[in-house]
C-alpha cells in the first residue's frame, strides 16, 4: 500500500478549500471512530461509519476513498461473513483515510 498524500478533486478550486481543509482535519476523528469499532466488533458501526464515508468522500472531491468505504460497507452488509473476513477493506480504507491531505 502507498503512504503517498491523496488531495481532493478540488484541490485547486478557492470555493471548495475551506471544505475540503475540514473534512481532512476531521478525518483523524473518523479513523479513530473506525478503529474503535473495529476492535470492539461493532459490525453495525463500522457499517455506518463506512457508508457516511463513501457519500460524504466523494462530495468532498476523495472519490477513491468513497469507493473503498463502499467496499467495506457491501463487505459488511453481506452477514455470511465473518467480520475478520472483511480485515483487507478495513485496511484499505484506513490507509485511504489516513493518505487524505488538502
Amino acid at each position: 500500500m502507498s503512504n503517498d498524500p491523496i488531495y481532493s478533486a478540488f484541490a485547486e478550486d478557492e470555493e471548495m478549500a475551506e471544505l475540503v481543509e475540514m473534512f481532512v482535519e476531521e478525518m483523524p476523528d473518523r479513523i479513530s471512530s473506525l478503529q474503535d469499532a473495529w476492535e470492539s466488533s461493532a459490525r453495525n458501526d463500522l457499517q455506518n461509519i463506512a457508508h457516511q464515508l463513501k457519500g460524504s468522500s466523494a462530495g468532498y472531491g476523495f472519490a477513491a476513498v468513497g469507493r473503498s468505504a463502499a467496499d467495506l460497507e457491501d463487505a459488511l452488509k453481506d452477514m455470511e461473513r465473518e467480520l475478520a473476513s472483511v480485515k483487507a477493506e478495513f485496511d484499505a480504507l484506513l490507509n485511504l483515510c489516513s493518505r487524505v491531505s488538502a
